[in-house]
């Protein structure tokens, strides 16, 4: 079950599409959590990818699944380093910054809406959703538009015939493997 949310909630960054993607998954204790994602991260780390899980409460990890290149690339842009930086990031290394967003979903009671960076959404998209309410946006698919509304639909339908694609695929018995873009 588990592979099944990772490819579904997963296959744009798997397709070499999209920075990251983040979703909910259930596992009935740590040890299993930690089995699966081990067991994923032997199927895509060598094609440049990583699962992690930034939490783990009531049974619920909320897993982080990116592109270390892609990451890598969207936090050199001025825009995100200024956000990351007035949200409390003060080195633009990637790990580091990834170690410091777990530190905050475990210490802070409000949700860091910084994380559309780590999922590669544009950084006007993020500080827009950060700074407005959301009646002021242009649009909504995968993330809150603010800015580029043509170039965020176009993505939203890659996004989404990617994720009936892969889905297909799987379920044809395609492994993630096979699945997994190196890049």
């Amino acid at each position: 079950m588990a592979i099944d949310m990772l490819i579904k909630h997963s296959s744009p960054t798997l397709a070499g599409l999209k920075t990251g993607n983040l979703f909910v998954c259930p596992f009935a204790n740590d040890k299993l959590m930690r089995g699966c994602i081990r067991q994923w991260n032997h199927a895509i780390v060598r094609k440049g990818l990583r699962a992690l899980p930034l939490r783990y409460r009531n049974q619920k990890a909320l897993i982080y699944v990116y592109r270390i290149s892609h990451l890598s690339r969207d936090f050199q842009q001025a825009a995100a380093q200024k956000l990351l930086t007035e949200k409390g990031y003060f080195s633009p290394h990637p790990a580091v910054c990834i170690i410091h967003l777990i530190n905050k979903l475990a210490l802070d009671k409000e949700f860091p809406h910084e994380i559309g960076l780590f999922l590669g959404y544009p950084p006007e998209d993020v500080y827009g959703f950060i700074n407005n309410s959301s009646y002021r946006c242009k649009c909504t698919g995968y993330w809150k538009v603010y800015g580029d509304e043509a170039l965020a639909k176009n993505s939203f339908r890659r996004f989404k015939k990617c994720t009936e694609i892969y889905c297909a695929q799987y379920a044809k018995g395609i492994p993630l493997e096979r699945l997994t873009v190196a890049g």
